[in-house]
């Protein structure tokens, strides 16, 4: 044992010695290798060379400056392994976009790199040398780990909100190829699983620090893994799956490819051949649908001015059932007052548009620009203006279903923000939503690491507020996924077909998290940024001589 501290009490030397190039490329390089614990490689080992790695660079630092430069190469490189596949939507009109692939990427990384920049910062303030004999540096510790995992929390919930938020490969999802390891964020939460599964990566950096016991918080790290792991198992084993009566849906997912969906000759095309998997009969003995899915503008078309759009799809609604789709919505006489809203729209077999949800959260650069008078330069997407966000998240009543919360897109991936707060829409009181509704189209990404990790966080949403997800993709992931966000039918990326299957009911009550949100792991993140201060600095005063 003491011949192996040795070694790790080395490699922090040689790790701290580095300048320069050296030094740049190595926390670019953890960043990236800790890329590959992501979806959907999920090598979830990779994250402890990663970050044990990066806390070794902030810890050998002089300066906190010199701790921020090294989190940024981290995060840049994080950052760019893990989004790389943005630039695919690129390649649809290369001739207009292409010279934009390599501005995306690193434009990318370079902005994702700030959040673990200003994380690492925090840990050379709190655990690191800093100035005067009370702080006097002594190595990496179990102080130093959690100061760590507090500001990496911290810094993603930052990354949720600042700027319209993108909350996107956050630490949590990484576990999304197990069941029983993301049962926990029913309690606290995507950050409050991300919180705890960096503290767990980063233990053996203590390896390399003082005291008579350095191994101690891998010890504990290990113990709370399995113990994370061993609860959820014990969760799934208490869940009792059950199928809200009466509903049968169809999910169709058409594979449509993304440089052909607008094209004017072949939208009737598109849909003709949704009527058609729409129509087609159910398995022997399965029930017919009662509700029928299309994926985001599935319908390529602006849907309130196409009467005999809405009459075919009517026709294709089952009687006492609806047929729910995304198209687009245009308001306005005049194009100077036109507003165009992505929405998702309910039509009954009457011909009737019963409901139609506009989304709000609108994607950058791809349905709206910031900076418009400088940057609109930069939009990638169908038509020149913006689109216009709706007033918020909602919950819908269709004939035939219980209370639904309607997502468009990456609306899902928000923690805490897929159900309306207390169930509260425009003044009126609205019953709780007993399912979530995503649909989506991915198409702009092709087979990359991309729609995976949309699913993934995708899933987390329907554990942490304890109610089924269902997801349509054009080209694909589609799936029903149930409360304990295990998948129950699922067709797979780059496929055509349609999926039949029961709507699982919620829990019974609700979920911690769905009551409380984020408060709790940002709690958590305070107090771990608290406990390791603190602990880093008694080590410090311990350690001096």
């Amino acid at each position: 044992m003491t011949g192996t501290l040795s070694g790790f009490r080395r490699l922090y030397s040689i790790v701290g010695g580095l300048s320069g190039w050296r030094r740049r490329g190595l926390a670019a390089g953890l960043g990236i290798l800790a890329a590959g614990a992501l979806p959907p490689l999920h090598l979830v080992f990779l994250l402890i060379p990663g970050l044990t790695g990066l806390l070794w660079l902030c810890l050998s630092r002089a300066r906190t400056r010199g701790a921020f430069a090294d989190g940024w190469w981290f995060g840049a490189g994080l950052g760019g392994a893990g989004t790389f596949w943005i630039s695919h939507s690129l390649t649809i009109d290369l001739a207009r976009f292409g010279w934009l692939i390599p501005i995306a990427v690193l434009g990318f990384a370079a902005v994702l790199g700030l959040f673990p920049a200003i994380a690492a910062a925090l840990v050379h303030r709190l655990a690191g040398p800093g100035r005067g004999a009370e702080k006097a540096f002594v190595g990496p510790g179990i102080g130093a780990v959690l100061v760590l995992a507090g500001a990496w929390t911290m810094t993603e919930w930052l990354r949720g909100w600042v700027f319209t938020g993108f909350p996107w490969n956050l630490a949590a999802t990484v576990w999304t190829f197990s069941d029983a390891m993301t049962q926990s964020v029913a309690l606290f939460g995507a950050y409050g699983l991300g919180l705890v599964t960096v503290a767990i990566a980063a233990a053996p950096a203590a390896l390399a620090g003082p005291g008579r016991r350095p191994w101690s918080a891998t010890v504990l790290a290990a113990v709370f893994l399995v113990g994370l792991w061993g609860g959820g198992a014990y969760r799934l084993g208490g869940a009792e799956e059950a199928f809200a009566p009466g509903v049968q849906l169809r999910l169709v997912q058409p594979n449509i490819a993304q440089a052909d969906k607008w094209k004017p000759e072949l939208k009737a095309g598109h849909v003709a051949r949704q009527l058609e998997m729409s129509y087609a009969p159910p398995a022997a003995g399965a029930p017919a649908p009662t509700h029928i899915i299309w994926a985001e503008t599935a319908a390529p078309y602006v849907m309130n001015r196409q009467p005999n759009l809405i009459r075919a799809l009517a026709e294709a609604a089952p009687t006492k059932g609806a047929l729910i789709t995304g198209a687009l919505r245009v308001t306005g006489g005049r194009p100077a007052d036109a507003l165009a809203y992505n929405s998702l729209y309910v039509v009954e077999a009457s011909g009737r548009i019963a409901d139609v949800y506009d989304k709000h959260h609108l994607v950058p650069f791809g349905e709206y620009v910031p900076f418009e008078a400088w940057l609109s330069w930069l939009k990638i997407t169908v038509g020149r203006g913006n689109f216009s966000p709706g007033p918020g998240g909602r919950v819908m009543e269709v004939q035939g279903l219980p209370p639904v919360s309607p997502l468009i897109c990456y609306e899902v991936i928000f923690p805490g923000a897929v159900v309306p707060e207390d169930g509260v829409e425009a003044g009126e009181s609205r019953p709780r939503p007993r399912w979530l509704l995503n649909i989506t189209n991915d198409a702009w990404f092709g087979v990359t690491p991309g729609p995976y990790q949309h699913f993934a966080a995708a899933r987390l949403r329907a554990v942490e507020e304890g109610v089924a997800l269902v997801r349509v993709a054009n080209t694909g992931i589609s799936a029903i996924v149930d409360p304990w966000g295990r998948v129950l039918e699922r067709l797979d990326l780059d496929t055509s077909g349609t999926l039949d299957g029961g709507l699982p009911e919620p829990i019974g009550g609700r979920t911690f998290y769905s009551l409380w949100g984020n408060a709790g792991p940002l709690a958590l993140s305070v107090l771990f940024l608290g406990l390791g201060g603190f602990l880093a600095r008694r080590a410090g005063r311990s350690e001096r001589p």
